[in-house]
């Protein structure tokens, strides 16, 4: 089995009893930092059970472009789906089963990439394709857990992606997002109970 096939398996069994209420909490604390337009075109990148997506689609205008919203669990996108409804217009989502890297969208399509609680698993190969997805001067959004506070379990822990340094500090994700080639980082950390997470938004270089 592929690490991508085991990962969304790992990912599949979860989705009926996935702690909603502590992603909604981040989705919220990681769309008040980015703070994406209205008008802009957003992805929801890893997005599990949509809980980005949802409270971006949940505040926008009817005429705002779809939030695009992949993830590799086609139990998470199909429970993402199932709580979507009524709370959104169907069109206000576009729901896709894909690998989150490479995104499935053209070079420099979008103006905001979104990423919570999935980029130490998604390896820094996910950051060089945010790069080439967003327009010059686009913004990018993740969270990544904090080191003193990250306690994953045995299956999870072998999907970590050697390759992403969890940081310790807000100054270290901000150091790492401008290692990744970004610009104008700026973090903070959200602590929440047991578990702390570190908030980050960057922008690709405007003269690229």
């Amino acid at each position: 089995m592929s690490n991508s096939a085991s990962l969304a398996g790992a990912f599949d069994e979860l989705a009926a009893g996935y702690d909603h209420g502590h992603h909604e909490e981040i989705a919220r604390a990681l769309i008040a930092w980015v703070d994406p337009g209205p008008a802009q075109t957003v992805a929801d990148v890893a997005c599990g059970a949509g809980a980005v997506a949802l409270e971006l689609a949940r505040h926008r205008p009817v005429t705002a472009p779809a939030v695009l919203a992949v993830d590799l669990s086609p139990g998470m996108i199909v429970t993402g789906r199932h709580r979507a409804a009524g709370l959104v217009a169907d069109t206000a989502i576009d729901w896709r089963v894909a690998d989150a890297v490479p995104l499935p969208v053209p070079d420099h399509s979008l103006d905001v990439v979104l990423c919570a609680s999935s980029l130490h698993f998604l390896g820094r190969r996910a950051p060089q394709d945010w790069m080439r997805a967003l327009r010059p001067g686009g913004k990018v959004g993740y969270t990544l857990p904090l080191a003193t506070h990250f306690r994953p379990s045995e299956l999870f822990a072998r999907h970590v992606a050697p390759d992403v340094p969890l940081p310790r500090t807000a100054e270290d994700a901000s150091a790492w997002a401008t290692a990744c080639g970004f610009t104008g980082a700026a973090s903070r950390v959200l602590d929440l109970g047991t578990r702390r997470v570190a908030v980050t938004v960057a922008s690709s270089p405007s003269g690229r």
